[in-house]
């Protein structure tokens, strides 16, 4: 009887192949592991950021809070006789309201930059300048009755979002060249919430002629500045000495300069949403307003987090980079080592946020990736024994992080760019995998 017998080299070929793939597999799982670990780095960034976030608000509560300036409006109270619930007549007052034709505002806007602890954020003076024109009030359109229009409490009103610290001075109205002190008025006197008003002389026979006004004021506030057009016609003129600004609201500047001296912007707006006259209740303007924000340009936790995000194909290439080194020159690398060079990975990002919140994000990012790289070279070379081989691991980390680094500063090309990266990546462990003999 014939009997056949295996070949100890082919059985022990087969053995290392199966021992091969089993390391691969638990090495997946060993970066799916430390991946857990990222999760708690993005916790504190959260925990971080809230810090930023409560540092911004109790500055901007000591200083001013973020301002925006919505007016001035004719505000006339009239009497209205409605049926009550008994079939009886109730007198009841209501308010008219009417827009200017026109209004111009300019904002001389000085920044500065406030500190609580390792936080920053922008406050500015402003000095504005309101002035306008009323045509003839159209109050007939209203269909009130001319002997219920209260004209002798007749106000123009303006609010400015938080003028109890915004504004620390008397404020003046000059109405027709005559000098008016606006004060707050009574609270439920008007459905315009907190707003500064002045009362207007001689409205009852003036109803039907052109009025011109003006404002003048200081006012502080953190962060942004924001004019509602409170016109049929209005222009906006900002100029500030800080040279990152974000223009926000319902336009983009018709004309704008941006150095690094700062900037000045223009906008006009012919409001077309709102009529100039209405009754019985205020209209707040709805979100026509325009305006710019101070940003502080470095937003350091943001980034950091989108880089987290990254994390595990971060790790997931470096690991297979050293599966196909030592599966090709048969240098084995222990899974304990594969762990450490993991942590390795993870600190990054914890370097990457400490660091951050002092030297900004791209400096930041510099160092943590300088450190991690040479780290881990230096860790692979002393155990393979090969500059080489710690050079090029040097080189994938260099080339990942750089990867990682240009998606995050290109927003809108995100997507392209990992798509793009990523299928390079797999092009080439596909090519040096060529030469693993399965």
């Amino acid at each position: 009887m014939e009997t056949s017998s295996q070949n100890p080299g082919t059985f022990i070929s087969l053995l290392d192949k199966g021992k091969l793939f089993i390391k691969g597999v638990v090495i997946f799982f060993m970066a799916l592991g430390l991946w857990i670990p990222t999760l708690f780095i993005n916790s504190i960034i959260n925990e971080r950021s809230a810090r930023q976030k409560d540092a911004i608000n109790d500055i901007s509560n000591k200083w001013a809070s973020r301002q925006s300036v919505t007016g001035p409006l004719l505000w006339v109270p009239y009497f209205e006789e409605i049926k009550d619930n008994k079939g009886g007549i109730e007198t009841v007052k209501r308010s008219a309201w009417f827009m200017p034709d026109k209004m111009k505002a300019f904002a001389d806007i000085k920044p500065e930059k406030r500190h609580r602890s390792i936080y920053q954020v922008a406050v500015y003076r402003s000095d504005i300048t309101i002035s306008g024109l009323f045509n003839p009030l159209g109050w007939e359109t209203l269909n009130i009755p001319s002997d219920k229009m209260l004209w002798k409490e007749a106000k123009l009103v303006f609010s400015v979002s938080d003028h109890a610290r915004g504004i620390n001075e008397d404020v003046y109205l000059v109405w027709d060249g005559t000098r008016i002190l606006c004060n707050p008025l009574s609270s439920g006197e008007t459905a315009m919430g907190e707003a500064l008003a002045a009362p207007l002389p001689d409205m009852e026979t003036g109803a039907l002629k052109q009025h011109s006004f003006s404002l003048q004021f200081s006012l502080n506030g953190s962060q942004e500045l924001l004019f509602k057009a409170g016109a049929r016609e209005t222009n906006i003129t900002m100029a500030s000495g800080w040279k990152d600004p974000s223009f926000t609201g319902i336009k983009l500047p018709d004309e704008r300069t941006v150095s690094d001296s700062g900037f000045t912007a223009s906008w006009k707006y012919m409001n077309r949403t709102v009529p100039m006259v209405w009754k019985d209740h205020y209209n707040d303007l709805g979100d026509v307003s325009f305006g710019a924000a101070l940003i502080i340009p470095v937003d350091g936790y943001d980034k950091t987090e989108r880089s987290v995000k990254y994390a595990l194909l971060c790790i997931v290439l470096t690991f297979a980079a050293f599966f196909l080194i030592e599966s090709i020159y048969k240098k084995p690398l222990h899974l304990i080592q594969y762990g450490l060079a993991g942590l390795a990975l993870v600190l990054f990002y914890t370097l990457l946020l400490s660091i951050s919140e002092y030297l900004g994000f791209n400096l930041a990012y510099l160092i943590a990736g300088t450190a991690t790289i040479g780290l881990v070279a230096w860790f692979v070379g002393g155990i393979m024994k090969s500059a080489r081989l710690a050079t090029f691991i040097g080189f994938v980390l260099t080339v990942v992080y750089g990867y990682i680094f240009t998606i995050i500063q290109l927003q809108d090309f995100a997507l392209l760019m990992g798509s793009l990266g990523l299928f390079v990546a797999l092009a080439i462990i596909m090519y040096f995998s060529r030469k693993l003999q399965w």
